[in-house]
């Protein structure tokens, strides 16, 4: 399997740390030289280690601005199922 490589160009944010220390991280990052993109997961404490994550591109994560903000919520949601 070939190595992953990864350089965290910006830092963004913490979410959370859990009692281990690890965090779990906005950031953007490099993934094998190519362009950087908004990348959420975990990390142990010295970014040797991570976790499952999932990485957006700058459109995806300008959707997930809006639906995070009420703007553009899908017409098939019924409210009446979230309690």
């Amino acid at each position: 399997m070939a190595e992953l490589k990864y350089e965290i160009t910006k830092h963004i944010g913490v979410l959370s740390e859990n009692a281990k220390g690890w965090t779990k991280e906005l950031n953007m990052i490099s993934w094998n030289d190519r362009e950087p993109k908004y990348d959420l997961r975990e990390w142990n404490p010295d970014h040797t280690r991570m976790g499952k994550g999932v990485t957006l591109t700058d459109e995806e994560i300008q959707n997930l601005t809006k639906l995070l903000n009420g703007e553009e919520l899908e017409d098939d949601i019924n409210e009446e199922d979230f309690v």
